[in-house]
Parts: C-alpha cells; sequence; structure tokens
C-alpha cells in the first residue's frame, strides 16, 4: 500500500533514478520522478501533496542554488534532502548551516538516505503536531478567558441581586435596616479569628449571613410587624422561616456554607434550637459562628420592645450563654477582641448606609 507521503525524485541519470524510486517503494513511499530541476520547479508548482524532495545526481552548483532558493520561496516548509559525495561536501554543508536544504545523505548510500528521509517525516509530523496542540491550547486558553469572564459576570449579577433583595427584605421592618449586611461582617470576621482564610469560603459565609432570613419574605406582614406578642400559631410560622428561606433558595444551587446559615441560624448549642433541635457539633460550623454575630448585633441594635445595648453588655450576656445558645470555642474568639473593636467593626459596615430619614423615604416609595 503506497504511503500518503509523496517524494519527489529529481536525478538526471536514468537508471539511478530508477533504482532509486524502486528502494523508495519498496519501503512503501509513492514517489514521483523527474529528470532535471527546472522540470522539478515546475511539478512542485503544479502538484500538490509533495511531501519532500530529494536531488540526486550532478547539477551545477549555481543552478542547483538557484533551484533551492526558489522553492524555499514559496514552499518553505518542505523538506529537502541532497545527496552529496566528498567533492561537493563543502557546498552541501554550507547551504545546510544556511538552511537552504534539511539534510544531506552520502552519493548512492541508501541507508544514510532512508535515515535522512524518516528523520524529515517524523520532525515533519511533529511540527503538526506541535502545531496542533498549540492551537488546541490557545482554543482552550479563550474558552477558559470567556468561561471567567462569564463567571465574573455572573457573580457580579449574583452579588448585586443578593444585595438588593436583602435591602429589599431589611425595608419591610424600619427597626432591623442593615442588620444583615452588619451580621455578615461580623461572621467573617470571628470566621478569620476562628483561622478560616480561604477566600472563597469566607465570601461564602458572607453570602449566607446576608440571605440569612430570605424566608421572612413569605411571613406576611400581619405576623412580622405585630405590635403586641404572637400567638402560637403566627410564632410557628415565625419559626418556619428557615425551612422556608432554604427551600425559596436551594435551587440555584448555592453552595454548603450558604444553604447552612439559612436553614440553621436559629439552632442552639444545647440542641434547644430550631427547627431541628441539632446539638454541639451537629450544628455547621458556619452557622454556629453566624448565631452569635446574629445575636450581637441584636444586641447592640434598637428594637420596639427595648433600647440597644453596649457592646460590654452584649459582651456579659454572651458570655453568659456559652455552652448553652453558643459555641464555647465562639464565644472566645468573640472575646479576644475588645468590646471597643467589635464597635468599630459594626461603625464599618454601616457607615455607607443610608441616614434614618432617607431610609424612610426608601420605604415609602417601596
Amino acid at each position: 500500500m503506497a504511503s500518503s507521503k509523496k517524494i519527489l525524485l529529481v536525478d538526471p541519470h536514468e537508471e539511478s533514478r530508477r533504482n532509486t524510486s524502486r528502494f523508495l517503494q519498496q519501503k512503501s513511499f509513492t514517489v514521483h520522478t523527474s529528470n532535471s530541476l527546472t522540470k522539478a520547479a515546475e511539478y512542485l508548482g503544479k502538484t500538490p501533496g509533495i511531501s519532500l524532495t530529494v536531488i540526486a545526481g550532478d547539477h551545477p552548483p549555481a543552478t542547483t542554488q538557484a533551484f533551492l532558493l526558489d522553492i524555499k520561496s514559496f514552499l518553505s516548509s518542505l523538506p529537502i534532502i541532497l545527496f552529496s559525495t566528498p567533492e561537493t561536501a563543502d557546498t552541501a554543508l554550507s547551504w545546510l548551516e544556511e538552511g537552504i536544504i534539511d539534510q544531506v545523505a552520502g552519493h548512492g548510500n541508501r541507508a544514510s538516505l532512508l535515515s535522512a528521509i524518516t528523520n524529515e517525516f517524523a520532525k515533519s509530523d511533529l511540527i503538526k503536531i506541535n502545531e496542533s496542540t498549540l492551537k488546541k491550547y490557545r482554543r482552550l486558553q479563550l474558552e477558559k478567558q470567556r468561561s471567567l469572564s462569564k463567571a465574573l459576570a455572573l457573580e457580579d449579577i449574583y452579588d448585586s441581586t443578593l444585595e438588593n433583595l436583602m435591602t429589599a427584605l431589611d425595608l419591610r421592618d424600619v427597626e432591623t435596616f442593615g442588620h444583615s449586611r452588619t451580621v455578615a461582617k461580623y461572621s467573617q470576621v470571628l470566621s478569620q479569628i476562628l483561622g478560616i482564610d480561604d477566600p472563597g469560603k469566607l465570601d461564602n459565609i458572607r453570602k449566607g449571613s446576608l440571605l440569612h432570613d430570605v424566608g421572612k419574605i413569605a411571613i406576611p406582614d400581619s405576623i412580622l410587624k405585630k405590635p403586641g406578642p404572637l400567638s402560637q400559631e403566627e410564632w410557628l410560622k415565625i419559626r418556619r422561616h428557615p425551612q422556608l428561606g432554604f427551600g425559596l433558595i436551594k435551587e440555584i444551587k448555592l453552595v454548603e456554607e450558604v444553604g447552612n446559615i439559612i436553614l440553621y441560624h436559629h439552632e442552639k448549642y444545647d440542641g434547644t434550637g430550631y427547627p431541628n433541635q441539632l446539638k454541639k457539633y451537629q450544628i455547621p460550623l458556619e452557622s454556629r459562628i453566624f448565631a452569635l454575630a446574629d445575636a450581637l448585633d441584636a444586641i447592640t441594635s434598637h428594637r420596639p420592645y427595648r433600647r440597644k445595648q453596649s457592646f460590654s453588655f452584649a459582651r456579659k450576656e454572651i458570655t453568659e450563654k456559652k455552652g448553652s445558645q453558643f459555641d464555647p470555642d465562639i464565644v472566645e474568639a468573640f472575646r479576644s477582641l475588645e468590646p471597643r473593636q467589635w464597635e468599630k467593626i459594626r461603625y464599618q459596615s454601616t457607615k455607607l448606609l443610608p441616614g434614618f430619614e432617607d431610609m424612610m423615604a426608601m420605604k415609602r416609595l417601596s
């Protein structure tokens, strides 16, 4: 079966041309022949698919060089093998160094010719593989860049939607405006004190904190804003907001930390919380962290049923509930910062929020 790799053999001597052609055909190469350099140039110009050229026989050096330069000018990737004799060795070496030819084979030495041809075809195959690999690499890099750009754009949209959603939720209740953003910051600070330094995990904790009360969207204002005590039935509806929130957002495939905060942020360390009465380390770490952050903001913020307390008061109250409502390790992490430091964190997280009057105007427009 003939090889798909076609060789053009240029040799003015008929017998030598016939013998060399027969030898190459026996090695499964497809061979085209020419008896002169001029005809060879014309043949190459009209015949596509020639993979390699072998120049044998005695040709004037100037004519050969002109032919070689002409071929290289329009078929630069075409390998050229030149038969060389001791008399033409210096010229052949010079052309080899200049890149005018690619291989030199001893005149009449079939072994060296076959070796040169094999090497050139192997080199050509490697070049093609390299070019193909490079194209694939560049395509993958482009696809990766496009995917990254899309991911970043989606992340920006997601974050904006999340912030807007929680602002809309906060606007339902004037008294808790900014609560989600504040507890998100507290949760991240506590996480870092506890040794969580992975940026992705910290951001997931931030997102879960912002979304923790999203289930309250499904709670009627008549219950959520009721000025007096809640009935047993109303209280049971309020207690369902973690499951409602988790159900609302689980279809968008949020990561584990986000879902854990939404679903378990009212669980208590001693197992008296809700919805599942989880105890100690059954409660995910991020949920235990958030529970303390949530309480810190509740104690130090104004509520209709009581005035806001100082951070020193919050430190004392949270410490008293160590081991009951809160994980002792997280309480100690909280206590590692002084009350004035927590107060500064609160200020930094809320200083960009609108003032009370502006927030009331936003509520009237909502």
